[in-house]
């Protein structure tokens, strides 16, 4: 028998956790939390909350980067994980096929019209890396086209189609990859005619900063791709399973049928990682061409019987929930209410985005003393002022956000689907605190030169 109690250690060391991340992690998460005051101690959480050893509630505006969809130890899910752990399947065996597998394929396929088969890993890079191999392999080409400032994940082959140079400083060489602006079918076609281009891969909008693809891009891109023997490749792992009001954001536009699509975050149910890559039957038979190809691609993990199962419930909790659903009907009233008050702060530009994913861009002010003010901030690092707002709303309102993106006067709001109009009201009268604050020069301000001091410090 063994000595181990998990309860017992946590107890013991939990309070050690800042301490932990700093000798044995990455230390400059607990330096960049103690910084700007995040440096918290959530004891638990639920649904959209996070609760502190007091007992009071913090709103989750970020869902785990967008994991947690079905909200936080949702119990239908928790109930599938305790149940195929109960049964103590034969799990991996790598020489069998289980049903799970098979089960979620039939479920998640069954929303993607088109799309005929299905791979699984264990993240969203994966899941790209996986399209990118595929399309490689399909078309036998080497170069993948990608969208400027897009986030498609951090391992090499998807920090390849990274949009951010501050992710991909100090990793080269990558792959031959080549950015074009979202939107420009000209800058697309131009690249398509070397004829040795495999795909684009398009998040149908992009986390960095929420910008949507242009009204009928994605159904021309689709068409100039195929015109010229490529692929379209949508990544949905964020996008995906109901953020955006569709259950794929591909699908808010008519007659889009991409040839690959990248899921994965909201598909673990928030406890089991999992990632998805959707495809035609062509493609899968073009890489998986013979029984001695059979492993070509494969994840020692992937179809693992938890995440397979956390999946399945997801899916089932979004159905009987109708989370697509309430995340269109609760996006539109928090963008409605957000976006009206762009005439009344000068400080804010534009509210934009779709479903429950949702952009607030700041700008520059009119009046001379914000715009002196803006101006120190701006000189000293593009991106404070942003974070100026994401830090009271924490601080004082007990609601976690982030900022978009680095370098962007944009906060995204990416919450579980699970939020009402209760929610909505507090995160709105939270942010109308926070911008009558900015607009009055009031204690705001003061953070704000200690961030100013701090970007200094760090150039």
């Amino acid at each position: 028998m063994t000595g181990f109690d998990l309860t017992k250690l946590l107890a013991e060391r939990s309070g050690e956790r800042y301490e932990l991340h700093l000798r044995h992690l990455n230390h400059q998460l607990p330096r960049m939390l103690h910084t700007i005051g995040f440096d918290k101690v959530y004891e638990r959480a639920e649904g959209a909350y996070f609760y502190d050893a007091d007992g009071n509630d913090y709103l989750d505006m970020l869902a785990g980067f967008g994991v947690m969809g079905v909200g936080r130890h949702h119990p239908v899910v928790r109930q599938a994980l305790h149940d195929v752990l109960d049964a103590q399947l034969a799990d991996l065996t790598r020489f069998d096929c289980q049903p799970l597998p098979g089960l979620l394929a039939e479920k998640l396929l069954a929303y993607a019209p088109g799309l005929d088969r299905v791979f699984f890993g264990n993240s969203g890079t994966e899941a790209v890396e996986t399209a990118l191999k595929f399309a490689r392999c399909a078309t036998g080409r080497p170069r993948v086209l990608y969208c400027a400032h897009a986030f498609h994940g951090l391992t090499t082959g998807s920090l390849s189609v990274n949009g951010e140079d501050g992710f991909r400083d100090g990793f080269a060489p990558l792959l031959p990859d080549t950015p074009v602006p979202l939107g420009d079918l000209a800058a697309l076609e131009r690249e398509l005619r070397r004829k040795d281009v495999a795909a684009l891969v398009v998040e149908p909008i992009q986390g960095k900063g929420v910008h949507a693809a242009p009204p009928g891009y994605l159904r021309a891109a689709r068409e100039l791709l195929h015109k010229y023997g490529a692929l379209l490749i949508a990544d949905e792992v964020q996008t995906g399973l109901g953020r955006t009001g569709d259950f794929f954001a591909y699908q808010h536009e008519k007659d889009v049928d991409p040839d690959l699509v990248c899921v994965a975050k909201s598909l673990s149910g928030g406890y089991v990682p999992v990632g998805a890559t959707l495809g035609k039957e062509w493609v899968f038979k073009k890489v998986y061409s013979s029984m001695d190809r059979v492993l070509v691609h494969s994840a020692s993990f992937g179809s693992n019987a938890q995440a397979m199962a956390a999946g399945l419930a997801t899916l089932a909790v979004m159905d009987d929930e109708r989370l697509t659903e309430n995340a269109r009907r609760t996006g539109d009233l928090l963008r409605a209410r957000l976006a009206a008050l762009v005439d009344r702060y000068e400080l804010l530009h534009e509210v934009r985005g779709r479903g429950l994913m949702i952009g607030i861009e700041f700008g520059k002010p009119k009046s001379l003393k914000l715009r002196s003010r803006w101006t120190m901030l701006q000189a000293a690092r593009k991106g404070l002022f942003a974070q100026m707002v994401v830090v009271p709303l924490l601080q004082k309102h007990r609601i976690l956000t982030q900022v978009s993106g680095d370098h962007l006067e944009v906060i995204k709001l990416i919450p579980p689907l699970v939020i009402g109009q209760e929610e909505v009201e507090r995160f709105v009268a939270a942010f109308t605190q926070v911008m009558d604050d900015a607009h009055s020069g009031g204690l705001m301000w003061d953070f704000g030169r200690t961030l100013v001091r701090q970007a200094v410090a760090n150039r």
